[in-house]
């Protein structure tokens, strides 16, 4: 059995890595504000908030065989490392894709070059925060870190709403039609909640170290809708729109309101395409797309079909568009 920490660990993915670790047997902290949820049962909660002084008082004089990090906020990253770092064997950083500055290249590998951003420059921004993140915790850690850099992560209980959008789309439409961007040549690649937690648990406990890219295999966006509409039962068409015409209509790249979710630029060429070899390499395993598919349908039933989304069209929107592109079987 082992002692882990969990900084966050009451929210989607750290909740999944805390569940998965306790399932296994370990001791497992969460230190967390508390505000998403409780722990989930058998794991313990430091209610803290890590904005403040003290916030590490109950857990600094502990050692811990694991420490994860998910925090994408620099002081608090840098924070819990000068208060932890000499009482961890092992420190995992949750960091992301997004820190990598071109997204252009297809079969991108962990030696691609990183946002170059200054900690007066970074602010909000997500990537340049991440990177900040990294280099903080490399300069402490050194050889016991790992850097798990996580692609767009799927799977129930996704509060974006990105990947969801499509198969719970083909369920509500029905025998209707569904709007989707030109496909061809476009690339999808998540990796399920599930197997990202079980992966970074099991490297974290064998003493993994450097930048991995946890993300999953590359499908085409064309499969994945044909794969979607199998699992929703959908019946009707997939009317593909031009880029230039649906940005013309006001529809969003990727995410957020009125969007078409996981649709990217042309020169985004890379980004749904990284490497992720040096994952497989370290024991990664990736379940099969059409069961992420089949559970996040199940979710997103129990959340609700017509419910206000963070990302993708409204069906009123939809068919809106689809009349506007001439779709006589959306009027």
């Amino acid at each position: 059995m082992s002692r882990i920490l969990i900084l966050g660990g009451t929210a989607w993915l750290g909740r999944e890595l805390a569940t998965q670790l306790v399932a296994g047997g370990h001791d497992v902290t969460c230190l967390a504000r508390g505000t998403a949820g409780p722990p989930p049962p058998g794991a313990g909660l430091v209610a803290a908030d890590r904005s403040v002084p003290g916030a590490y008082d109950a857990v600094r004089d502990s050692d811990w065989d694991e420490v994860v990090e998910i925090s994408w906020n620099i002081d608090h990253v840098t924070g819990a490392v000068a208060a932890l770092e000499g009482r961890a064997a092992h420190w995992t950083l949750i960091s992301s894709c997004s820190v990598y500055a071109s997204n252009a290249e297809p079969g991108a590998d962990e030696s691609a070059a990183l946002v170059d951003v200054t900690a007066d420059e970074a602010g909000d921004d997500y990537a340049g925060a991440k990177v900040l993140c990294e280099r903080a915790t490399a300069t402490a850690l050194g050889d016991r870190l790992l850097t798990v850099r996580a692609g767009l992560i799927a799977g129930p209980g996704d509060g974006s709403d990105r990947f969801g959008y499509w198969v719970s789309r083909c369920a509500l439409a029905g025998s209707e039609d569904v709007l989707a961007p030109t496909l061809s040549g476009r690339f999808v690649q998540v990796i399920d909640v599930r197997d990202l937690a079980a992966w970074t648990i099991t490297a974290g406990l064998a003493g993994t170290v450097g930048p991995v890219n946890a993300v999953g295999d590359v499908h085409g966006f064309g499969e994945v809708i044909v794969r979607a509409r199998s699992v929703a039962g959908h019946s009707g068409a997939v009317v593909e729109a031009p880029s230039e015409w649906l940005v013309g209509q006001g529809v969003s790249y990727w995410a957020g309101p009125r969007s078409l979710p996981l649709w990217l630029p042309d020169d985004f060429d890379g980004f749904s395409r990284r490497s992720n070899a040096a994952f497989r390499a370290a024991g990664g395993e990736l379940r099969d797309l059409t069961e992420t598919l089949t559970d996040t349908l199940d979710d997103e039933r129990a959340r609700g079909l017509e419910r206000v989304r963070k990302a993708g069209l409204t069906r009123g929107e939809e068919q809106e568009l689809l009349t506007a592109l001439g779709n006589p079987a959306s009027t």
